[in-house]
């Protein structure tokens, strides 16, 4: 057995270089995003118990509630679905598409299971505040967030990390130069978008990397950079960027194709 000590950020970034020497790949700790057939998949499952949505109640204002969590906890929906019902709440569960295999799975990423379930409120059952922020802005829908761990349970407001996202974009109007990165990683290729992308502006120019990190952007010396890799680099890791880095639709907000009003979320969906 041999033991990939690269970092790994999740499904989407699988160390592939290890079947150089062996023949199957053990992933832990995620479901699939993609198909191969040298790689097992064993996501880590976390356990809780589900009177805690006891603290989430008083803030539900639905009867009819979407339910989404993260893999870690897509094993206990059921039960979660079923504690809701018996305190007359109707949890819909939906399923996601291609990249969230399992029903009420949301990545980082990827919002499709919460937008599935057509609810105006809907219920996250998770850490971290990005994945609730996000099913936000990807739904339109009220938004309650319930930490399992602590019991805290808070109404969403995505509205701090649109002013944040919208300073960056005001600072990269005057880019002379902005950089489409590519990722190289197995799980984050979007050429097509990064194509379409890179036609928008005659600034603009395609750029492949594994790691994005501030110093591969100090080296290439663009102005600014629009991020087609994980869509979170550009969320959670502006402040560790030398230069702004753009989601592709702030990018199109910029280059006039896409209206303030439709600002969106990036998501990494299924083909």
């Amino acid at each position: 057995m041999i033991v990939s000590g690269d970092p790994c950020y999740g499904a989407c970034d699988l160390a592939l270089d290890t079947l150089t020497y062996a023949d199957v790949l053990v992933h832990f700790g995620h479901a699939p995003v993609e198909d191969r057939s040298s790689v097992i998949y064993e996501p880590v499952r976390i356990d809780f118990d589900v009177g805690v949505l006891s603290r989430a109640l008083p803030m539900l204002e639905s009867r009819r509630v979407g339910l989404v969590t993260t893999v870690q906890h897509v094993h206990l929906v059921g039960a979660m679905a079923a504690y809701l019902g018996e305190h007359g709440i109707e949890a819909v569960v939906a399923p996601g598409d291609g990249r969230t295999p399992l029903p009420g799975q949301v990545l980082g990423c990827n919002f499709a299971a919460a937008r599935a379930t057509g609810a105006d409120e809907i219920l996250f059952v998770g850490t971290g505040v990005f994945h609730p922020t996000g099913i936000q802005l990807a739904t339109r829908a009220r938004v309650v967030a319930l930490d399992p761990f602590t019991g805290e349970a808070r109404l969403v407001d995505a509205s701090r990390l649109v002013r944040r996202r919208a300073a960056v974009m005001a600072k990269a109007e005057d880019a002379a130069s902005f950089g489409i990165i590519v990722s190289t990683k197995s799980g984050q290729q979007r050429m097509g978008l990064a194509r379409r992308l890179a036609a928008l502006s005659d600034r603009a120019f395609l750029v492949a990397m594994r790691e994005v990190s501030p110093a591969g952007m100090l080296d290439l010396g663009f102005g600014a950079y629009v991020n087609t890799a994980c869509p979170r680099l550009a969320y959670d890791d502006q402040i560790r960027f030398p230069v702004p880095v753009l989601t592709p639709p702030e990018f199109e907000i910029l280059c006039g194709a896409r209206a303030w009003e439709d600002y969106a979320i990036d998501e990494y969906l299924a083909p």
